[in-house]
C-alpha cells in the first residue's frame, strides 16, 4: 500500500446522479439497516463508500493485488463488536486490517459530534488512514470527535444494529456468528 493519499475528483452526485436524500441500505442476515449518508457535509467520505458499494469506485484485492470494480462491501462481516460502544466492518478480510489498497485523507465537520448511537464512521488507524472500514455506533462516543469522519446515521434498522451489538463474541471481540453484509444498496429517496 502507498503511502501517497488518494485524492478524489468524484462528489456523490457523480455515482448516484439525480435528487433526493442519499442513503445505504446494509441487507445483511441478521435484517437490513438504513442508513442516510451525509453528502453534503462529508462528501469525500461519502463518495469513498458509495464508490465501494457500487464497484464504481477502484480498489486493490489485497488477497490478489489486481485491481478490481465489483461492489466491495459485498459478502464482508461486520467483523468486530463492542456492546455499548460500536459495530464494525468494511474489511474483505475480516481481520480487521484489510482495505481497498489505498488511504485517504480524514474530513471532519464541527456540526458533527459522535453524541449518540446510531452514527456512521470511519474506522481508521491513526489520522489520515481511511479506507473501507467504518463502524456504527450503540451510543455516546465523544472521544472518537475529530479523529474519525461521521458520514451517516442510521434511520430505520437500528434494532438489528443494537441486536449485532449485543451478539456473543471471542476475546478479540469478533462475533461468535457470523454477520455478513449480503448487499449494500445506495439510492436516493
Amino acid at each position: 500500500m502507498s503511502n501517497q493519499l488518494a485524492t478524489f475528483e468524484q462528489v456523490p452526485s457523480d455515482y448516484v446522479p439525480g435528487t433526493g436524500e442519499l442513503h445505504a441500505i446494509l441487507h445483511t442476515n441478521m435484517g437490513d439497516i438504513d442508513v442516510l449518508l451525509y453528502e453534503s457535509r462529508s462528501p469525500k467520505t461519502v463518495a469513498n463508500f458509495v464508490g465501494l458499494a457500487t464497484g464504481k469506485r477502484t480498489y486493490t484485492d489485497l488477497e490478489t493485488f489486481e485491481e478490481s470494480n465489483e461492489p466491495f462491501y459485498d459478502g464482508v462481516i461486520f467483523h468486530r463488536v463492542i456492546p455499548g460502544f460500536m459495530i464494525q466492518g468494511g474489511d474483505p478480510s475480516g481481520s480487521g486490517r484489510g482495505g481497498p489498497g489505498y488511504r485517504f485523507a480524514d474530513e471532519f465537520n464541527p456540526e458533527l459530534r459522535h453524541s449518540r448511537g446510531g452514527l456512521l464512521s470511519m474506522a481508521n488507524a491513526g489520522p489520515n488512514t481511511n479506507g473501507s472500514q467504518f463502524f456504527i455506533t450503540l451510543g455516546p462516543t465523544p472521544h472518537l470527535d475529530n479523529r474519525h469522519a461521521i458520514f451517516g446515521e442510521v434511520v430505520g434498522g437500528l434494532d438489528v444494529v443494537e441486536k449485532i451489538g449485543n451478539l456473543a463474541r471471542n476475546a478479540q471481540d469478533r462475533p461468535k456468528d457470523e454477520v455478513v453484509m449480503e448487499r449494500v444498496e445506495i439510492k436516493r429517496v
